[in-house]
């Protein structure tokens, strides 16, 4: 009789997220986890007491990635960091991007939790220095909308041919900076 092979947590965690990573984290199944690791379910059910024990934690592997993605990023500014890991992650993962970004998900960190970690850091950008906080979460909508449709642009392929991933990140920061400029030039011309 041949062994019994184990599979441990990190083994079928690690087979969900490549189902995830093909079809989204609606397509997590103890099925479809099992097929490809050549198993009953029975082993998922001894690591996991639900699928969505498992979608848990196929998230916790996403969001572990996503900040692994984060902390690669070498630029001067957090703006500029988590667009560029944005667009890395569209990139490397569309299918699970488009479903933690854009559509409704219990994955996503409200906007308002983001908004209120970054808006601090804005405080200390001396460009930004003399910005009331409202000033500086209107421009943090401004750049997270922009950055979020340049991203869902390259999960679904939807850049010209021409512009490849250091083309899309040059735009990135020059749209930011246009942004961060048009808004300074808003707030001079209110304070005349």
């Amino acid at each position: 009789m041949p062994p019994t092979t184990k599979y441990d947590r990190d083994t079928i965690v690690e087979a969900a997220f490549e189902i995830a990573k093909e079809g989204g984290f609606s397509a997590i199944s103890t099925r479809a986890v099992a097929r490809r690791l050549g198993c009953s379910v029975a082993p998922i059910y001894q690591n996991f007491a639900t699928v969505d024990d498992l979608s848990a934690a196929v998230v916790e592997r996403v969001s572990a990635m996503s900040g692994e993605l984060l902390a690669a990023q070498t630029g001067p500014n957090p703006f500029e960091n988590m667009g560029k890991a944005s667009l890395t992650f569209a990139r490397d993962y569309p299918a699970l991007f488009r479903e933690m970004a854009l559509e409704p998900n219990d994955y996503l960190t409200p906007h308002e939790q983001i908004e209120d970690a970054m808006v601090p850091l804005m405080a200390a950008d001396p460009e930004l220095a003399g910005w009331t906080d409202a000033a500086r979460r209107c421009l943090f909508l401004k750049m997270r909308v922009f950055q979020l449709g340049l991203s869902a642009m390259v999960a679904n392929d939807h850049l010209p041919a021409w512009m490849d991933e250091k083309a899309a990140e040059v735009l990135l920061l020059e749209t930011g900076e246009e942004i961060a400029a048009g808004m300074q030039s808003m707030r001079k011309d209110e304070q005349q």
